[in-house]
Formats: structure tokens, C-alpha cells, sequence
């Protein structure tokens, strides 16, 4: 199918970039640009180069001891954004839950609705490291208690991890329920955590069969809790006018990264040791393409997702709608450079798609 016959014969999907707030942006991976540092002039830059370009939403990123703070820069560009959503990270290990949601109902309010939020489950900074069953059991109950501080008036709860018996009459975010709950992981307790109280689901870029699989397994998991999740995935992308240019463009991105530089940036990662990160790991070892135009080069100097969309203008196209055919319905890209990327993208793909965004999925329009 190409995009002339776009319109209409698919259904409609979100498609959001991603803002170097932890140190992620360059021209060459394991090859530092002072120019494209973390700062909050250059995250801003890159926010607004998204909105131009016609992306409907943005995620920053949030990690502990890089880059800029995501829920600060969010509140910074809350009044220079118009159409595009933000979707800034918080660590569940890193916050009280009624004063987030009491800040996260009113960034949703600046924003005017446009609020989304990532939930990365990440253990309590200072302390040992905990068991995936107790980060992701702390997780489920902090999302469940975001919704609850949102719509009622008084909270009352006694879980393992949480116990409120609290007023709650705070101002109300624009979104009936409050923003949608972004949320990505790939041990057993994530899955259990997502199904019960996520609204859209992430994967990292995996193949096809990988993500219908993957789909297949959550609804199942979701319905058993009377629930229906978005499905989003997170993937860089490589676009260009010929499938030989988007190679070469490849190519150099890693032409001048060693093995030592690029072990030496995965093991900073925090989620080096995650399930999630095995995976990408796995399709690292299985050569440099783990499914038709899926690039896994990336993954030899990056934390997080590894792998790529890599191809012509008609290729990604094309990759894209397999993954919107095995279920997917949001898609979180990103490319270096960043800014230079997402406009390159929203030049030559993102009218070729029809597009709405999870909040209308999710019946959340204030």
C-alpha cells in the first residue's frame, strides 16, 4: 500500500519523536557534540522542531544522573507548545505519589489536556537493589493511586507499598481520569503491572512476529482485568530517498564507535540489566538485521532500545504499516540528529499516515 491510498484504509495512529534530555543526541554514536548536549536550549529546540514538523506528541526522557530534569523542561515549553502533546518520564522510585499527581494535574492543566505521562519503574535511589517483583508491585499501586488522586476527593488505600488515608480535593487535570499512563516493560511483573493499570502499552523495537506475539500475550493479560490497552512501540528510524543512502547513513552513524566506547555507554545505562535490555541484546548477537529493514546497529553503543527502522521513504512506510497490522497504534521514533531527523521525517512520512492520538483512542479529550 502506498500513501496515496492511505487515507482511511488503515487505522489511524500516533506518531511522536523523542527529546535528547539524558545525553542522547549526536551526528556519530560513542562521538560527544558539545553543540548537541543535553541543555535545556537544546531539548527546547528539538520540542519545537517536533511541533513544527507535525508530530503529535514528544517523550523526555528522565534519568537519574544525566542530561535535564523532564517534568522542569515539560513545564518550561508548556506555553510555547500548541498542538503537540508531552509526554515527560517520571521514576516511581524518585517520587511521592499525591505531590506528583498534584503537579501532574497542573502541568495538564498549562497544557491545557495535552498531557501524557511515562512511568519508569525505577528502584529507590540510595538503596539496594530491590527484586523486579517489588519495583514493579510498587509501580502498579503508584499508577493506580496517580487515577485515584485525580478523581477523588478523599483516597483511601492500604496496599504493600503505599498507605493513604488523605484528602485529595486537588485542582483536576483537563483529561476526565487525568493523562494517559505511558508504560513499557518486558519481565512477567511488568506485564501483570501494564495490564492492570497502563493505557498504552510499550515494546521496544523487536521484529514483527516478536510484537504480534507480544500483543497477542497483553490483551489477554489486559482482558483478564476487564481491560484494553493502546500498543506502542519504541524505535529509531533511518529514512532516506534510497534504500542505499538510509545503509550508508547507518553505516556512518556507528563508523567511528569501538566495542570498548560502546560496552563503556550500555553499562552506564540503568536498564542494562532489565529483561527488556536481554532482549535487544539478543538481537544484537543474531547479526546487524533482525527482521526485514530492522537495523540493530544501534543497539552496539545504546542504552534502551537498540534497534532501527532502516530504508527507503517506501521501506519505513512500509515497516511501519506491518507493525500497525500486528496491532500497534502509537509510535515513539527517534533519529540522530534529532532535530534534523524529525524534520526529515515529517517531510516525507507522517502525511502518508492517518493520525489521531492516544488520548482520542482512549476517550481522554477534555
Amino acid at each position: 500500500m502506498t500513501h496515496t491510498d492511505a487515507a482511511g484504509a488503515q487505522d489511524a495512529v500516533e506518531f511522536a519523536w523523542f527529546a535528547p534530555c539524558c545525553e542522547d543526541d549526536c551526528e556519530l554514536l560513542g562521538v560527544p557534540d558539545p553543540a548537541l548536549a543535553s541543555t535545556p536550549e537544546h531539548v527546547r529546540e528539538v520540542i519545537r522542531a517536533a511541533e513544527r514538523t507535525g508530530f503529535q506528541n514528544i517523550l523526555l526522557p528522565s534519568g537519574f544522573n544525566t542530561g535535564v530534569d523532564s517534568w522542569t523542561t515539560a513545564a518550561a515549553v508548556a506555553y510555547e507548545t500548541h498542538t503537540l502533546s508531552l509526554l515527560p518520564a517520571v521514576r516511581v522510585g524518585e517520587s511521592h505519589v499525591p505531590m506528583f499527581a498534584r503537579a501532574a494535574a497542573n502541568l495538564d492543566r498549562m497544557l491545557g489536556g495535552r498531557l501524557n505521562v511515562n512511568i519508569i519503574s525505577s528502584p529507590i535511589v540510595g538503596l539496594p537493589p530491590e527484586p523486579s517483583a517489588v519495583r514493579y508491585g510498587r509501580t502498579r499501586e503508584f499508577m493506580h493511586l496517580l487515577k485515584a488522586f485525580w478523581t477523588q476527593e478523599h483516597v483511601t488505600f492500604a496496599g504493600e507499598y503505599f498507605q493513604f488515608d488523605l484528602k485529595a480535593d486537588l485542582p483536576r487535570p483537563v483529561q476526565p481520569g487525568g493523562p494517559p499512563l505511558y508504560f513499557g516493560g518486558a519481565s512477567p511483573e511488568a506485564k501483570r503491572a501494564a495490564a492492570a493499570e497502563a493505557d498504552v502499552y510499550l515494546f521496544w523495537g523487536d521484529t514483527v512476529l516478536a510484537i504480534r506475539a507480544g500483543i497477542v500475550e497483553m490483551r489477554a493479560l489486559a482482558a483478564e482485568q476487564g481491560r484494553t490497552l493502546v500498543y506502542g512501540l519504541r524505535v529509531h528510524v533511518i529514512a532516506r530517498p534510497t534504500e542505499e543512502d538510509a545503509r550508508a547513513a547507518a553505516d556512518r552513524l556507528v563508523s567511528r564507535l569501538s566495542a570498548d566506547v560502546g560496552e563503556t555507554i550500555k553499562q552506564r545505562a540503568l536498564d542494562r540489566e532489565s529483561v527488556g535490555k536481554a532482549r535487544q541484546n539478543e538481537l544484537l548477537a543474531q547479526g546487524d538485521w533482525a527482521d526485514t529493514s530492522l537495523w540493530t546497529g544501534i543497539g552496539r553503543g545504546r542504552g534502551g532500545c537498540g534497534t532501527a527502522i532502516v530504508g527507503s521513504y517506501d521501506q519505513v512506510e512500509a515497516k511501519l504499516r506491518e507493525y500497525m497490522n500486528a496491532g500497534v497504534r502509537a509510535f515513539i521514533l527517534s533519529g540522530y540528529p534529532h532535530g534534523p531527523e524529525a524534520a526529515r521525517f515529517g517531510q516525507h512520512l507522517l502525511h502518508r499516515f492517518a493520525r489521531t492520538t492516544c488520548r482520542e483512542m482512549l476517550g481522554r479529550e477534555g
